[in-house]
């Protein structure tokens, strides 16, 4: 099994995603850590608990982090994700508790007996990646524990928050540019899931429609049909829960390796992944000094991630 962590800003593509986690036979989720982002922390924090429980899975840590971003407002999606940030679907709420760790406190201790064991994880950010920062320049000595990041996040060349940005990395741009930094200087392999494959993992209405028969085939519909609701489509993307389709099934994701770099000045492009694609030799002797070089998702296996998606959850 793959030891995993999710770090989550529960709207609906993250509660696809951590169906999928909580569920597939090949993953061992160990722990689920929220930041604000598509809703307030609140909302995730319940959402999240919600989502587990309808996935049978109450033995899942979930700690509250980060409510807001590093330096900037706190601006929500909740035109994208319903006002509770669920789809407003009327699901039964979870009433168990939070651990009572801090997000970042909760992270450290996970990934320092990771350490120990030598049983490193994956951690799958598909939130705005401020418990991230945090946690590498708080704890850097937690990075031991790590065998990737792979983060949902950025596009090499769209947007969807601004013409220029992805939600995630628009939400709190310095916290992306601390993990570049600190994976970097860490050496934490990264593997960027970005807008260009985000929306490529299709689940029909008619699919959706047959799930059922436990509550987690039957929120799963229920989210893929809010989904397609909200985009006026005949089926909706999993989102977020294609980043955890890639660690369960690499070979389903095209990628490149590229170096990246966070725009935290512009007007127009703040929060833009400048995704560099030029000859070495003019990367080599790019004034701005060296970008963190990561996978980036450049095509992804739509059906085949859809029917990984599909078979688990239901």
């Amino acid at each position: 099994m793959k030891p995993v962590i999710l770090d989550v800003d529960t709207g609906l593509d993250d509660a696809c995603a951590l169906l999928l986690a909580a569920r597939h036979p090949e993953l061992d989720l160990k722990a689920v850590t929220c930041v604000g982002g598509n809703v307030g922390i609140d909302d995730v924090v319940r959402n999240t608990l919600t989502v587990l429980d309808a996935a049978g899975r109450p033995d899942v840590p979930v700690a509250r982090g980060a409510a807001v971003p590093l330096i900037q407002p706190v601006r929500e999606a909740r035109h994208v994700h319903g006002e509770d940030g669920l789809g407003d679907l009327d699901w039964p709420r979870s009433t168990r508790p939070t651990d009572p760790r801090h997000a970042v406190e909760l992270l450290r201790d996970v990934l320092r007996d990771a350490a120990a064991t030598g049983e490193l994880i994956t951690l799958i950010p598909l939130a705005p990646l401020t418990n991230i920062a945090l946690l590498l320049r708080t704890y850097p000595e937690a990075a031991r524990g790590l065998r990737e990041i792979v983060f949902m996040g950025g596009a090499a060349g769209i947007g969807n928050a601004t013409a220029s940005a992805e939600f995630n990395i628009w939400t709190d741009p310095e916290a992306a540019a601390i993990v570049l930094a600190a994976s970097r200087d860490l050496g934490i392999p990264l593997t960027m899931y970005g807008l260009d494959v985000f929306y490529d993992v299709i689940v029909t209405l008619d699919q959706a429609r047959a799930l059922g028969g436990s509550p987690s085939a039957e929120l799963a519909g229920k989210l893929i049909e809010k989904r397609s609701e909200r985009f006026q489509s005949d089926g909706g993307s999993i989102g977020d829960g294609g980043a955890v389709c890639a660690v369960i099934d690499p070979s389903g994701l095209t990628t490149r390796e590229c170096p990246v770099r966070i725009e935290l000045s512009g007007g127009w492009s703040r929060g833009r992944t400048i995704v560099d694609t030029r000859h070495a030799a003019d990367v080599a002797n790019d004034p701005h000094g060296p970008a963190t070089t990561m996978r980036v998702a450049t095509a992804v296996d739509g059906k085949r991630y859809a029917e990984l998606w599909l078979a688990t959850v239901s």
